[in-house]
């Protein structure tokens, strides 16, 4: 017997699968839309190759020989196999599977980020998500090192090589000690809190949301009296408001940060939003990446109409850059 040097054909080994499961070279044929003379050669062809009888020819059709059944059994698992080696293939290609390094501000938990991680893991399960709680700074240091594909941060940032997307726009709301007389108001005008105890995110960490406090209260004629400056945690301003040193300016979404001994108020006069981004490196070509901006589009409305806005007045949020730190 001749040893089996060459690769097997797939075709041949697909021809022969068909005929078996037919049991009839006639019906295979059929199947396969070739005529039965071909077939046969083929058949014989990959008998020969493998130097064994596949088949035993009876009056009505054909028969596994005991070598054929063997054949079958392992041809069947190797379709199988390549199959699902495409189909993992094509997922790879399409940025299904694989692996995505996401960096973000601990406030943007209370907004947009639980929504956006709940639709991803329903629509592209196999992609695995590292997730990085981090500062302003560090964020826009790591996407600079390669560290993480991409963060959420608020806006503008001011870093060359960057792409930029909004995904959100929200006002600012004041946090108010429960005790506060201004806690009987509905609403706040931004000139009643001229005279109190501001407590303000670093202007060098936090740029973005300090330029947003400082222009609010540039509108609304006055300087902030800053009792607290070296805080950028959100969560930790409004503990400080809790504890009655002052008051603070924060995005509307911090309202979903219950914390006993702040109540939070719209502003009725102020018509500036937020606005936060998700940020990335110009020059990530990851498929992952592109899926992942893709899907944030479709959960953000991005792709009709703008990026979601988070309001309850009438009036129309429109966007204004901050000055810059």
């Amino acid at each position: 017997m001749d040893t089996y040097e060459t690769p097997m054909d797939p075709r041949r080994l697909r021809y022969f699968v068909v005929a078996a499961e037919e049991q009839n070279f006639t019906r295979a044929a059929r199947r396969l839309r070739i005529a039965q003379p071909p077939l046969s050669s083929q058949i014989k062809q990959l008998e020969g190759d493998l130097g064994v009888k596949l088949f035993e020819r009876t009056g009505r059709g054909v028969r596994l020989t005991e070598a054929g059944r063997l054949l079958l059994e392992e041809a069947r698992r190797t379709f199988a196999q390549l199959e699902q080696t495409v189909d993992l293939v094509r997922q790879v290609g399409d940025g299904r599977i694989g692996r995505l390094a996401l960096g973000f501000l601990p406030s943007v938990a209370h907004s947009v980020l639980p929504g956006v991680l709940l639709k991803l893991r329903e629509r592209f399960p196999n992609v695995e998500l590292s997730l990085q709680e981090m500062g302003p700074d560090e964020v826009v240091r790591k996407l600079r090192d390669k560290q993480i594909d991409a963060g959420f941060l608020y806006l503008p940032v001011d870093e060359t090589g960057l792409d930029v997307r909004t995904v959100l726009r929200e006002p600012l709301i004041v946090a108010l000690p429960d005790m506060h007389p201004l806690v009987a108001q509905e609403r706040v005008a931004m000139r009643q809190l001229a005279d109190e105890p501001f407590i303000l995110p670093p202007r060098h960490q936090v740029p973005a949301c300090y330029g947003y406090i400082m222009e609010a209260c540039r509108r609304a004629g006055f300087f902030t009296k800053a009792v607290q400056r070296n805080v950028w945690l959100m969560q930790t301003i409004v503990g400080l408001v809790a504890g009655g040193l002052g008051v603070a300016l924060v995005p509307a979404s911090l309202q979903n940060l219950r914390r006993t001994g702040v109540v939070y108020r719209e502003i009725e006069d102020l018509s500036l939003a937020v606005e936060l981004g998700v940020v990335w490196r110009h020059d990530n070509s990851s498929t992952v990446l592109r899926t992942f901006l893709e899907a944030l589009d479709e959960i953000t409305d991005l792709g009709y109409g703008g990026p979601q806005t988070l309001a309850r007045t009438s009036s129309t949020v429109a966007l204004e850059r901050p000055p810059g730190p």
